[in-house]
């Protein structure tokens, strides 16, 4: 690690810089803790439309016909697909942080694989919800 070295400095004053963003490689793990950040971000926004259709449904049927129409638009029908995509990948990274709570799965393959299936079973489970959606609707 490079020391800052100013001129006239004390010894005990000279302190590491530390490593820039650039050194680091880019990995899975590090992927997927952004994302859970994100995802997690993103549910409240999505808590607060669930909250508004939720209103509408009380308020009348004005307003909840106005909220189906909103929500059954391929703008909304979108975000409700990022809502549960959201939702699912949240919930897997937080089995893969309970998984390492217990102690396990810190060797550089094992985070790897955990990482890569955080995102492949929620993007899978995802798609298998919407499918089981459309097909009972």
């Amino acid at each position: 690690m490079a020391e800052a070295k100013a001129p006239g400095t004390r010894p005990e004053d000279i302190r590491p810089l530390s490593p820039h963003l650039q050194i680091y490689r880019w990995t899975w793990t590090m992927a997927m803790s952004v994302a859970h950040r994100v995802t997690g971000a993103a549910l409240y926004v999505g808590t607060l439309l669930l909250v508004a259709w939720l209103l509408a449904l009380a308020s009348g049927p004005a307003a909840f016909e106005t909220a189906q129409w909103l929500f059954g638009s391929f703008l909304g029908r979108l975000i409700l697909f990022g809502y549960t995509w959201a939702l699912l990948h949240h919930m897997f990274g937080g089995i893969r942080h309970f998984i390492w709570d217990v102690g396990l799965g810190f060797d550089a393959p094992a985070r790897q694989n955990l990482a890569r299936m955080t995102l492949i079973a929620s993007a899978a489970l995802t798609l298998l919800v919407w499918v089981i959606g459309y097909a009972v609707s």
